[in-house]
């Protein structure tokens, strides 16, 4: 057996016993210990940096407390529908994050598109999954007569403001007296520019003037709506306590996350990816992506944002359109908006604020848990239509499920106060 010099074996020991150490250090990282740019990127993510609410220039009521009283009496009240029997509560559950937990909406027949939360969406400039109106108010009117939710008619809404003292006072109030609807022949009950034949002859049969005067209030009735919605506001998460903890060195706060969801962090704002679309403190750059995802059961694949853009700059409820309070110079987001063929299947990226508890995902529900749709970034599979923007991941099971941990910590009850989330009919 050869010897060797004893500084050699010394050595040899010495490297053997580095090695060791650094690859238990590896094993076993630090997951707390966060670089300056980390730091920042994390900082960035915290609810605390949440603006002020931008202003909607479109709604001269959007910040008006009793707007948005009118708009909560409003938004629970079942009349607004073709039976008396929807509200807008019936899609937007208070208890359910003002989702309902289907995988698309029931109203007045089974929807195409999974509903989406209402908390915090006032930040966004674009509503709907292919951001087919561009303010709360605008939106909340294609519910109200789609045929597959509310059902009803512009008509028929006025009419219902027009003969409830208390309806007609709050319309007093902010928009001026409520118009004489008493004439029937002039303004029929059933009537409204849409897809049923009925309806659209008799809105026809009137003249321009008076079909001028109850768009007017069916536009302060959305407007009312969106005054209410404007107060639905997400609160600080166990995420958010974590990061005044790094921020501020408070040992206390830093345990607000376990080691595995801070590891599935660490993957949120690194090799999974998530932070291209998801950042800033609503966790959305409420832009619109294509991801690749499958459309759903006997549907067509969606065309998207390349077919909401066409629709919002033909809606006269635009920013641009007679019945908004802005003038034109203030719709520069109509004017600039972008097209291309690179929207062809873009849908709108979702807020990720209590995301484990508003499965199930994508525009038409087609993804029921959050491990079914981290598989699906894992994998990234070729768009139907359109292109795919994102790429496969490759993380392993471990990190998916970090990564699953990680999101559930995003979850907190409403900042907003609870009496705006009471049915004020029961």
């Amino acid at each position: 057996m050869p010897k060797y010099p004893r500084n050699t074996c010394f050595a040899t020991a010495v490297i053997i016993f580095v090695s060791i150490l650094t690859l238990w250090s590896c094993q076993n990282n630090n997951p707390y210990d966060w670089s300056a740019d980390e730091i920042k990127i994390l900082q960035s993510l915290s609810i605390r940096e949440l603006p002020p609410l931008p202003n909607d220039r479109s709604n001269a009521v959007a910040d008006n407390l009793s707007a948005a009283e009118f708009g909560r009496q409003l938004f629970f009240d079942e009349r607004f529908s073709y039976n008396s029997k929807i509200s807008c509560a019936t899609c937007h559950i208070p208890e359910q994050y003002f989702t309902d937990g289907l995988v698309t909406a029931a109203g007045a027949q089974a929807g195409i598109r999974n509903t989406p939360t209402l908390v915090g969406t006032a930040y966004s400039p674009w509503q709907f999954w292919d951001g087919r109106s561009d303010s709360l108010w605008s939106q909340a009117l294609a519910p109200l007569e789609n045929s597959l939710e509310h059902a009803g008619s512009r008509n028929q809404f006025a009419h219902i403001i027009f003969a409830d003292k208390n309806y007609r006072e709050y319309y007093a109030e902010l928009f001026g007296p409520m118009p004489d609807l008493s004439d029937m022949k002039r303004f029929p009950i059933m009537a409204a520019p849409t897809d049923s034949k009925e309806l659209q002859n008799a809105w026809q049969a009137m003249n321009s003037e008076d079909q001028k005067t109850v768009n007017i209030v069916f536009s302060n009735i959305a407007k009312s709506i969106a005054a209410y919605q404007r107060l639905l506001q997400p609160a600080a998460s166990r995420f958010d306590t974590y990061i005044e903890g790094v921020i501020n060195k408070d040992s206390e706060k830093l345990k607000s996350l376990n080691k595995n969801e801070v590891m599935g962090l660490r993957l949120f704002i690194g090799k999974a990816q998530c932070i291209n679309c998801h950042n800033g403190p609503l966790l959305t750059n409420n832009e619109f992506h294509n991801t690749g995802v499958l459309s759903a059961a006997r549907q067509l694949p969606s065309l998207g944002r390349v077919n909401g853009v066409r629709v919002v700059l033909a809606d006269p409820f635009n920013c641009q359109g007679n019945f908004s309070d802005a003038a034109s110079s203030q719709c520069a987001h109509l004017r600039f908006v972008k097209t291309g063929d690179e929207l062809i299947a873009a849908h709108k990226v979702p807020t990720l604020r209590n995301v484990a508890d508003t499965a199930p995902y994508m525009h038409a529900g087609q993804l029921s848990t959050l491990e079914e749709v981290i598989e699906h970034y894992n994998q990234a599979p070729l768009a139907m239509i359109g292109h795919n923007e994102a790429n496969p991941l490759e993380l392993s099971k471990k990190e998916r499920k970090r990564l699953t941990l990680f999101l559930h910590s995003l979850s907190a009850p409403l900042i907003t106060d609870s009496k705006w989330l009471i049915n004020p009919h029961k």
